[in-house]
């Protein structure tokens, strides 16, 4: 398992792709494609992008030193840009 030092360390220079919008009720859900199972929300965008990068935390805790490279290498790897139909 690897320490939020060593996260940080290992993936520094990485974007993650936050991505959010506001409910009905005013809450905003914020969610991430690089890490799916990271999912939160937050009464203001601000809280649900603090809690987002906790909840990406947490998951990448669950990652060995090892694993983290590899998903460092495999995202840094990839390339996008958006498209419209």
């Amino acid at each position: 398992m690897a320490s939020r030092d060593e996260i940080h360390e290992i993936l520094e220079g990485v974007a993650f792709t936050m991505k959010y919008r506001q409910t009905g009720s005013g809450w905003w859900i914020a969610y991430c494609d690089e890490v799916p199972e990271a999912r939160t929300q937050g009464e203001t965008k601000e809280v649900a992008k603090e809690n987002l990068k906790d909840a990406i935390l947490l998951i990448l805790e669950d990652y060995s030193v090892q694993e983290l490279r590899e998903f460092r290498d495999e995202l840094m790897s990839e390339e996008s840009e958006l498209l419209a139909l």
